[in-house]
């Protein structure tokens, strides 16, 4: 049996004459099966939208990038505005699971901000820089 591309999570299908024979051998009855979607590693279903964390660099954040973003079948080219924000979401139309009406759900790319772990003497000298020139205050006073 082919599952309808488009077929939501938890939706029941009815196969009939499949189950089982009645009683005194009369004809089979209806089976019917409930649709499970297994968690993906990369992406999260929310509906027919998915969405997916993307992250990047302090600097691609503040100065705005050209980024990769992970789709079902391959990447994608999106543009990051200057200043764009941890958590933010950004909608790829189209990219998304398919729906049973034959068009696309969308893809969120989820921005999350990340730091490096460990920083060389150098990029430690230029965030201290940063820190002491930069009148950026992300909580007040």
């Amino acid at each position: 049996m082919n599952i309808p591309a488009g077929t939501p999570d938890g939706h029941h299908l009815r196969l009939r004459g499949q189950g089982e024979s009645g009683i005194g051998g009369s004809q089979a009855g209806d089976l019917y099966l409930r649709v499970r979607l297994a968690p993906h590693p990369l992406f999260r279903l929310n509906g027919q939208d998915l969405e997916v964390d993307v992250p990047i660099s302090p600097w691609e954040a503040a100065l705005g990038a050209r980024i990769q973003v992970p789709l079902l079948d391959g990447k994608a080219s999106l543009k990051l505005a200057p200043g764009v924000q941890s958590g933010q979401r950004l909608r790829l139309r189209g990219k998304g699971l398919a729906r049973r009406n034959g068009s696309q759900g969308d893809l969120y790319a989820i921005i999350r901000i990340v730091v490096p772990a460990s920083l060389s003497a150098r990029e430690r000298e230029l965030f201290e820089e940063l820190a002491r020139i930069s009148s950026f205050r992300p909580r007040p006073s």
